[in-house]
């Protein structure tokens, strides 16, 4: 059918299940950016010893969890550089990173989870991962990934690829990590990996994070390059940290963010992005800082984590912060139809552009084609559900076809000018807060994703920063609280949700972490 050329492929072995009511292992410390960071510049640590000690887990904990697709098989090499050095490149240097599977690494295929691009063995890294190498940074992997960024199926289930299998929740594995950056939110929080890139167009940085329980940013459009992702929307995609911390989320940040010549979006990066994000995290973050409630992005929660978001709201008062409830946020209702003809339009057009671009090992050179290969091997790559998103954006005009080119202009002004922008004036806020979404819902094939409610799509849709921050567990499984306000706002964002996170008690590890 497809040369399986995965022999390194990693994500294979018994599905192994944890107990609920058995999450609450101590957080290993040493795990963080920067505890590591402090490690390495100190001698204690060397960058072939973590890469060592990270691949073991991978080799023991990976086969319940599916998280990591394919391991670098230069990696071990690039650490050995690494250790070479007279002088560390930036803090994150010699620390293995992995990077989800739609993002360009030398030498490695990028197979947006499909078999279809199996033999897509990219030439050249992707600017943000050059950006990761240049800063020292060990690119150990590849993280699985909802296959075609969960935008293959309306009845999909996220954390499925036909590369790489289902992903598992380490807090619960008969539970979804979320999509479609599930493996990246899954390898980190069980601690394979110290932090991981993901990438999203409409939750899927925010909700794996939210539900392992991981800070993770999704940056202002713009701020970091999209130039080698196997692409969804050039409205919305950008890729992000996932993390332990906040001021990790930030480290990685630091070096993924800049300026793009092959993306006119990044045109500014380097104007406006012209500080350190880890300068001002503070304890004292939140002191005046004036928080709208979203009352609409809540309503849909059960009582037990409506209750742990009360809980972060005395927290975040505690701490200073003026709460500002009962907050409107216009459009809301209004988004999800346009977002989906925009998504289908984009989508045909941005994949038909990058495979036109794609290697010439790669025979499926269009959606149509890729459409056509799904069919065709139907029985590998549609075992649980079909394409049907897919078929319809194939049956969309170009982008010069008056419905796309109206409902896009909508879609901005409606979440951006007219939602968030308009909200923050009125209510003179700092930032919008609601829980990012509810605990992680059964793996069900015949159901699909059961997902209780979002906080993603304003920000998303207009462009904006977005950042989720642990806020505790709801029924032993992690819940996070969003933080997100105007363009170009991400470090405003971090200092809140760094404030925050000082306050409340850590969230436990899973037990697989152990």
């Amino acid at each position: 059918m497809v040369n399986r050329r995965y022999s390194w492929h990693a994500a294979a072995g018994a599905m192994g299940f944890c107990l609920m009511q058995s999450v609450c292992a101590a957080l290993p410390e040493q795990d963080d950016l920067v505890s590591l960071s402090q490690q390495m510049q100190q001698g204690k640590q060397t960058a072939v010893g973590l890469l060592d000690r990270y691949t073991q887990r991978i080799q023991r904990q990976n086969p319940a969890l599916y998280a990591v697709i394919a391991m670098n098989p230069e990696a071990r090499s690039q650490a050995q550089t690494a250790d070479q050095k007279k002088s560390h490149r930036s803090p994150l240097h010699g620390i293995p990173v992995l990077i989800k599977d739609n993002i360009d690494a030398a030498g490695m295929p990028t197979t947006a989870g499909s078999l279809a691009l199996a033999e897509n063995v990219a030439t050249a890294d992707a600017p943000l991962v050059a950006r990761l190498r240049a800063a020292g940074v060990v690119i150990a992997g590849k993280t699985n990934l909802s296959e075609w960024a969960n935008f293959r199926s309306t009845t999909a289930t996220s954390g499925w690829s036909s590369v790489g299998g289902q992903v598992r929740n380490p807090y619960a594995t008969d539970r979804s990590p979320c999509g479609s950056s599930s493996g990246s939110g899954a390898a980190v929080a069980a601690r394979l990996i110290p932090a991981a890139i993901g990438t999203e167009t409409d939750g899927s940085i925010v909700c794996p994070a939210a539900v392992n329980g991981l800070v993770g940013v999704k940056p202002t459009l713009g701020l970091v390059s999209r130039s080698g992702i196997v692409p969804l929307s050039h409205s919305q995609d950008t890729a992000g940290p996932m993390t332990l911390t906040v001021r990790d989320a930030a480290l990685l940040l630091n070096v993924m963010a800049g300026s793009d010549p092959a993306d006119v979006a990044t045109r500014d990066a380097d104007r406006l992005r012209t500080y350190d994000y880890t300068m001002g995290l503070s304890k004292t973050g939140l002191q005046g800082k004036r928080l709208g409630v979203v009352r609409k992005l809540v309503d849909s929660y059960d009582a037990e984590t409506k209750a742990v978001f009360e809980r972060a709201l005395k927290t975040l008062k505690s701490r200073g912060a003026v709460i500002v409830d009962q907050v409107e946020l216009a459009y809301l209702d209004e988004l999800e139809k346009d977002e989906l003809t925009v998504l289908l339009y984009e989508f045909k057009a941005d994949l038909n552009t990058y495979l036109e671009h794609a290697p010439a090992s790669v025979q499926t050179r269009s959606m149509e084609q890729v459409i056509a290969y799904n069919k065709q091997y139907a029985d590998k790559l549609m075992p649980y559900f079909g394409q049907e998103l897919m078929e319809q954006a194939q049956a969309t005009g170009d982008l010069n076809t008056p419905e796309y080119r109206e409902a896009s202009a909508r879609l901005k002004q409606r979440a951006g000018t007219e939602g968030i922008d308009a909200t923050l004036k009125k209510y003179q806020l700092d930032a919008l807060i609601a829980p990012t979404t509810g605990t992680a819902w059964a793996i069900d094939y015949k159901a699909g994703d059961v997902i209780e409610g979002s906080a993603s799509s304003p920000a998303a849709i207009a462009g904006y920063p977005h950042v989720t921050v642990p806020m505790g567990l709801s029924k032993q499984l992690p819940v996070g609280l969003s933080f997100f306000a105007e363009a170009w706002s991400d470090a405003k964002l971090l200092k809140l949700a760094y404030a925050y996170e000082q306050a409340r008690p850590a969230l436990p590890a899973p037990k697989i972490a152990k």
